[in-house]
């Protein structure tokens, strides 16, 4: 069973937002978590980034995390005009879903196309995981 937990602090998040700290918007994308027999796919709404804006990476815990941080760069080439009011900065999310046992973690893979942030984790057989125990020599 895979689970997904978002971990958006949630009272930083409200704070930003309420004293609009540093320009920062924190967004959490929409996620789809499918199964098959072979793997478990996960698809996450992305719109306009790129593998670059994203860092994905299995933590101490073992949960797989997914951050993005996208800064907008304020540049006016055009002396003729300015901006009154200049809102786009730096967006960033940070998605945490625990990964079940009977993953392959070193086989997880990962591609962004057409605005969507694809990831499978691939399932390990019954045979691959006798195969993954360790046996500790006894001296």
């Amino acid at each position: 069973m895979l689970l997904s937990s978002r971990s958006q602090n949630f009272m930083p998040t409200l704070f930003n937002e309420l004293m609009n700290m540093n320009g920062v918007s924190y967004s959490e994308p929409k996620m789809n978590v499918i199964e098959t027999k072979d793997d478990y796919k996960l698809e996450m709404s992305v719109p306009g980034l790129c593998k670059e804006d994203l860092k994905i990476f299995i933590s101490t815990d073992d949960n797989l995390i997914v951050e993005m941080t996208k800064e907008t760069k304020n540049e006016q080439k055009d002396e003729s005009r300015r901006y009154l009011r200049h809102e786009f900065s730096c967006e960033r999310f940070r998605q945490e879903v625990m990964l079940p046992d009977d993953i392959h973690r070193e086989a997880i893979t990962a591609k962004v196309e057409n605005g969507v942030l694809e990831i499978v984790l691939p399932k390990v057989t019954p045979e691959e995981k006798k195969q993954l125990v360790q046996h500790i020599e006894i001296k």
